[in-house]
C-alpha cells in the first residue's frame, strides 16, 4: 500500500496493518542497540582475560563504539532525510550485523576494537531512523501508546542486557568464550533485514538539509586528540604530545564553533545549532547530558571491573548483582514521568541527582568497610538506591531540555541532546584512566596487593561519580521549574528534523 502526503490525505493511514509489523521491526533495531551496549560491559574482563587485551583497549572496545556513535548521529539522521529512512535503517541494520559478526569473530583485540567502532558507526545510521519512521507510520493519535511501548523496550534492555550477557559468557556455547554476545546478533538483524525490506514504507524530509561532514570531521577529530592520550597516557608515562594533544582539542573545538557560526549564515544547515545555546534551559540541558554522560561511562566500566576482577566473582554472579538496579531505574523512571514531574516539576530531576549520590557515597562506604568479602546482598541497598535516582532523571530529563526550545529546532535539539550524551559517555571511558586505573597501579607499586587496589581505584572513582550527581544538580537550577509535557510542534517533527515526512512508496 502507498502513502502520500496531500491535503486530503496527510500523514500515514491508519488502517495499514503493516505498520505493526513496521514498529515490531524497528523496536527490535533499537533494542539490540540498547542491549548490545550493556551486554559488552559485562563481559569486558573475560575478554580482558581470553586476549591479553590491555586495559587501554579494553577502554577502547566500549568508548570506540560510544564515539562512532556520537560522531554519527546527527548525519545518519540527515542521511534519511534525504535518501530515505527505510533504505538507510536497511543500511543501518545490515552493517551493524555484519559489525556484530567481525566483533565475535575478532582474532586479536586490534580487531576488535576496530569492529566496535564500526558497529557504533552503523548504530548511528540505525537509531536516528527509529522515531523518524515510527513518526513517519504511525498517525499522531496513536503514538502516545506507540511511545508507551518503546519506554518498556527501553526499560527491558536495561535490566536484559547485564543479565544476558553473563549467561551468554558464563554458558561458553561450543567454547565460544564471550563471541555469543555479539553473535547473538546475526540472527536478529539478518530476520530485521529480511522483514524491514518487506514491511517499513519509505519516508523521506522534503526540504532536508544538506550534509555537513567537515563539521562531522571536525567533531571527531576534536574527541580523538582529547581520547585518546587519556586512553594510552598511563600506558606511556604520560608523554608531552599527550598534553600537547589535548590542548589542541581544545584549538578544533573552537575552530568547529567557528566554522558552524559561517557555515549557519551561507547555508543555515550546520551540524549544531548554534542559536540554540541561547536558550538558558536547553544550554544547561546539555552541560547536564554531557556531564550525566561522563558519570555513567566511569560508573559502569569501573563497577564491572571491580566485580569481576577485584573481587573474583563470575560474570553471571556480577550479572545478576546489578538486577536491584535496573529494575529500580525502570520503576522510578515510569514513576517519575507519571506521577512526579507533572506535580513537583524540575524538583524532580535534582532529588534524582542528590539521590544517585546518595547511593555513591554509600557504595563507598560499603566497599571500604566489608573490603573482599563484600556480598552481594550487601551491594543492593546501594545499587537501589542509585537505581531511583538515575531513574528520576532519566526520563523526563529530555522533555525539560526541549521544553523551551524553538518549535522549527525541536529536531535539531532533540539528536543534539543523544549526541552529547554517547560524547559524554565516551570521556567517562577515556577518564577511568585517571580515576581508577592510575590509582591501581599507585597501590600495587606501594604495596603490590592486586586485587584490593581494585576495592580502592573503585572508591576512588566513585568518589568522582559523586562529584558529578553535584555538578548536575547545581545544573539544573537553570532548568524550568515546571518542564512542558511536549516540545510545541514536536508531535510533528520527526527526530532528526523538524518537519512533516514525507511518505512515498
Amino acid at each position: 500500500m502507498t502513502f502520500t502526503d496531500t491535503p486530503q490525505a496527510p500523514g500515514p493511514v491508519a488502517g495499514d496493518r503493516r505498520r505493526w509489523f513496521a514498529l515490531a521491526i524497528v523496536m527490535t533495531a533499537a533494542f539490540m542497540d540498547l542491549v548490545d551496549v550493556t551486554i559488552v560491559n559485562i563481559a569486558i574482563p573475560s575478554i580482558q582475560r581470553d586476549e591479553g587485551a590491555t586495559f587501554s583497549q579494553i577502554q577502547w572496545i566500549t568508548a570506540g563504539y560510544a564515539l562512532a556513535f556520537a560522531a554519527g548521529l546527527v548525519t545518519g539522521g540527515r542521511l534519511g532525510d534525504i535518501h530515505g529512512r527505510k533504505r538507510v535503517f536497511l543500511i543501518g541494520i545490515g552493517g551493524f550485523t555484519l559489525a556484530s559478526a567481525l566483533c565475535g569473530l575478532a582474532v586479536n583485540p586490534e580487531m576488535l576494537v576496530a569492529s566496535r567502532i564500526l558497529q557504533g558507526a552503523m548504530a548511528a545510521l540505525m537509531v536516528p531512523q527509529v522515531l523518524s519512521i515510527v513518526h513517519a507510520t504511525f498517525p499522531a493519535h496513536e503514538r502516545g501508546k506507540v511511545f508507551g511501548l518503546f519506554g518498556a523496550i527501553v526499560g527491558l534492555g536495561a535490566v536484559s542486557g547485564p543479565l544476558l550477557g553473563a549467561l551468554l559468557t558464563e554458558w561458553n556455547l561450543f567454547g565460544l568464550e564471550w563471541r555469543p554476545i555479539f553473535l547473538i546478533n546475526l540472527p536478529v538483524g539478518i530476520a530485521g533485514l529480511l522483514l524491514g525490506s518487506r514491511f517499513i514504507t519509505e519516508s523521506k524530509a522534503p526540504r532536508a538539509l544538506e550534509l555537513d561532514l567537515v563539521g562531522v570531521a571536525l567533531v571527531t577529530l576534536g574527541l580523538l586528540m582529547l581520547l585518546y592520550p587519556l586512553t594510552r597516557g598511563r600506558e606511556l608515562g604520560w608523554p608531552l604530545w599527550g598534553y600537547v594533544s589535548m590542548a589542541g582539542a581544545l584549538v578544533v573545538f573552537a575552530a568547529l564553533v567557528a566554522y558552524e557560526r559561517r557555515k549557519s549564515a551561507r547555508d543555515g544547515s550546520p551540524l549544531i545549532e548554534l542559536s540554540l545555546f541561547k536558550v538558558k534551559s536547553f544550554a544547561a540541558g546539555i552541560a547536564v547530558q554531557t556531564v550525566f554522560g561522563i558519570g555513567l561511562g566511569i560508573f559502569f566500566l569501573v563497577w564491572t571491573l571491580y566485580m569481576q576482577i577485584g573481587l573474583g566473582w563470575s560474570a553471571l554472579r556480577a550479572g545478576l548483582t546489578g538486577v536491584p538496579f535496573s529494575i529500580a531505574v525502570s520503576v522510578a523512571a515510569g514513576m517519575s514521568v507519571q506521577l512526579l514531574v507533572p506535580r513537583y516539576g524540575r524538583k524532580v530531576l535534582q532529588a534524582g541527582a542528590l539521590v544517585m549520590a546518595a547511593g555513591v557515597l554509600i557504595y563507598i562506604w560499603e566497599a571500604g568497610r566489608y573490603g573482599q568479602s563484600i556480598a552481594s546482598w550487601q551491594m543492593a541497598l546501594p545499587l537501589v538506591v542509585m537505581g531511583v535516582g538515575m531513574g528520576l532523571i532519566v526520563a523526563p530529563l529530555t522533555d525539560a531540555v526541549l521544553s523551551e526550545v524553538p518549535r522549527e529546532h525541536a529536531g535539531s535539539a532533540s539528536g543534539l541532546i543523544n549526541t552529547v550524551q554517547q560524547m559524554g559517555n565516551a570521556l567517562g571511558l577515556g577518564l577511568v584512566s585517571v580515576v581508577f586505573f592510575g590509582v591501581i597501579d599507585e597501590r600495587v607499586e606501594s604495596a603490590g596487593a592486586g586485587p584490593a587496589a581494585f576495592a580502592d581505584g573503585f572508591q576512588h572513582a566513585l568518589g568522582w561519580v559523586a562529584a558529578v550527581m553535584g555538578v548536575i544538580f547545581l545544573l539544573m537550577f537553570a532548568l524550568p521549574k515546571r518542564p512542558a509535557q511536549h516540545v510545541e510542534g514536536a508531535e510533528e517533527a520527526p527526530a532528526a528534523v523538524g518537519k512533516e515526512p514525507e511518505l512515498v512508496s
